[in-house]
């Protein structure tokens, strides 16, 4: 424990107070970050389409060079209601912060004001000296109490509570990285089964083609009625992918319009026209791990809880300590007794006044508040191992996204190559059926192969898109776009102005900045 000694000239409680709680120690463990397992670069590390020297993920978006898809995100970040949930808590937590710092102060003052009329009992004992038994009294008074923050609990509970305005913040950040990734998702999948749509579409008519001719041979008797009815079935297939299609298609657009905080339908115009599947830059930049640690808002949340946890410590472990306090009445009162007058009560001889120190030790606690502290400190030790598997399940993240965005274009490539040969084989099998040299049976399996050649390989470019947007997602990119910007729009502010005083805590002015040092020590607030 620190010890002091310092001579005040006169006294004066308010300096001494002060001193005192600018001298005196903080119970509890200052927070310290874990070690963590990161790697030193990423396993694909050596591909030429990854540039590991920078890490250039604030707008991925607009790398796919998509207007439409920037268009969406914009309108996402603006109206997505999860968003502004997210923007409400981080002012919630704000608020939070407000009430700790409050506790530095005087924990509690009061106004206090009354009249009476008074009747005595005339056996009480003062009725042996008093004949005095009605009689009416006014009373003003002014009574506070102040604990001394002598062992940190108060500070401790400040650092908690900015350290969870900062998770807070963390979170809204997070719930934007994960915004613009479904958003892009969504779009890229919508798109992508538009081109399987297409596909399929293209194929009914190559299909109803391949039936026709079938039919015509047939009552030419050149052929067998088998021939018309497999073509039959092929394209009855293939028809009855279409609407499965659809489904897939309608429940898409469904979900980007409530990204896009609209009901369903209400988008259709953005997305009007024919578009392809948007297609990924020829390099990626990607970074090291070691950026996680700074760029990833989940991994940011994660600490901040364990940092505003372990100051909860210290607030738990302040209750072993005895406890200082400061309580202090001033009032004027008086009565109607004798020649005095109730409206005595403004003159100064009519003051009352109390003021000293109070001291409170729970010392017989059983074990009770020492068992409250180990229950925080695992709390905490819970907190800080969630830390570090979130550290090590973004890594995972970012080389199961890497990994699959680099193998799927390889994918793709084979499929172009597998697409084509198709293509000419389902030629060269009709030119050969007309002129009679091959049956109808291979006309039908090169329809079939050429289908399922088409089908996979769209399915595979949007694979490769979305497997980028994954990369992106992990890497912890997007929530960039709201810096220097409200956390809450200007309709939800109106909306809380309206009902609660928030004073200037709605200002643009008042929004927080993102927090990428390390939490240490008492954090007093930013903003």
């Amino acid at each position: 424990m620190m010890q002091w000694a310092v001579k005040l000239p006169g006294f004066y409680p308010v300096w001494s107070l002060a001193f005192l709680l600018l001298s005196s120690c903080m119970v509890g463990p200052d927070y310290v970050r874990p070690a963590t397992e990161t790697a030193t670069q990423w396993l694909e590390a050596e591909d030429r389409r990854l540039n590991t020297t920078s890490a250039n993920d604030q707008t991925w978006w607009k790398s796919f060079n998509d207007p439409v898809l920037n268009q969406l995100i914009d309108r996402a970040y603006l109206e997505n209601l999860n968003i502004r949930i997210a923007g409400v808590r981080v002012l919630e937590a704000r608020a939070q912060l407000g009430i700790a710092i409050g506790n530095i102060y005087p924990q509690n003052q009061q106004l206090t004001g009354s009249l009476s009329k008074v009747h005595l009992s005339e056996r009480a004992s003062q009725a042996a000296f008093s004949k005095i038994f009605d009689y009416a009294q006014t009373q003003l008074g002014l009574t506070a109490s102040w604990e001394i923050d002598f062992w940190g609990k108060f500070r401790r509970a400040i650092e908690s509570a900015d350290a969870g305005f900062q998770a807070a913040v963390a979170d809204y950040n997070n719930a934007l990285v994960s915004l613009t990734a479904d958003v892009a998702h969504a779009y890229i999948t919508i798109r992508t089964l538009e081109k399987r749509l297409s596909i399929a579409r293209q194929n009914v008519d190559t299909q109803k083609e391949s039936l026709n001719i079938a039919e015509i041979r047939y009552n030419g008797g050149t052929t067998s009625e088998r021939d018309v009815e497999q073509a039959r079935t092929v394209l009855a297939n293939t028809q009855a992918s279409i609407p499965t299609l659809e489904i897939g298609l309608r429940q898409q657009q469904n979900a980007l319009s409530v990204l896009l905080g609209a009901s369903p339908g209400r988008i259709s115009g953005l997305l009007a026209g024919t578009a392809q599947i948007p297609a990924p830059p020829a390099q990626v930049a990607v970074g090291i791990p070691a950026e996680l640690l700074r760029r990833r808002p989940d991994v940011r949340h994660a600490e901040w809880q364990a940092a505003a946890q372990s100051a909860s410590i210290g607030v738990t472990k302040a209750a072993l300590y005895p406890a200082l306090s400061l309580t202090g009445t001033f009032g004027l009162l008086s009565s109607d007794v004798g020649s005095f007058a109730l409206g005595d009560v403004f003159l100064w001889n009519s003051r009352t006044a109390n003021f000293g120190p109070a001291l409170q030790w729970n010392i017989f606690n059983y074990g009770q508040i020492t068992n409250q502290v180990r229950v925080q400190d695992a709390r905490l030790q819970g907190l800080l191992i969630s830390y570090q598997n979130t550290v090590l399940s973004a890594q995972r993240e970012v080389e199961d996204n890497l990994v699959a965005f680099l193998r799927s274009q390889e994918r793709a490539q084979s499929l172009g190559e597998s697409t084509a040969a198709a293509q000419r084989s389902l030629d060269l099998a009709t030119l050969q059926y007309r002129q009679g040299i091959t049956d109808f049976t291979t006309v039908l399996t090169a329809q079939q192969a050429l289908l399922s050649e088409q089908d996979s390989l769209a399915n595979t470019l949007g694979d490769i898109s979305n497997n980028l947007v994954g990369v992106y997602r992990a890497l912890g990119g997007g929530w960039q776009v709201r810096e220097s910007k409200d956390v809450v729009p200007d309709s939800v502010k109106e909306q809380m102005a309206k009902r609660t005083d928030w004073g200037g805590l709605l200002r643009p002015a008042a929004q927080p900045s993102p927090d990428t040092k390390t939490p240490s020590g008492v954090s007093w607030p930013r903003w």
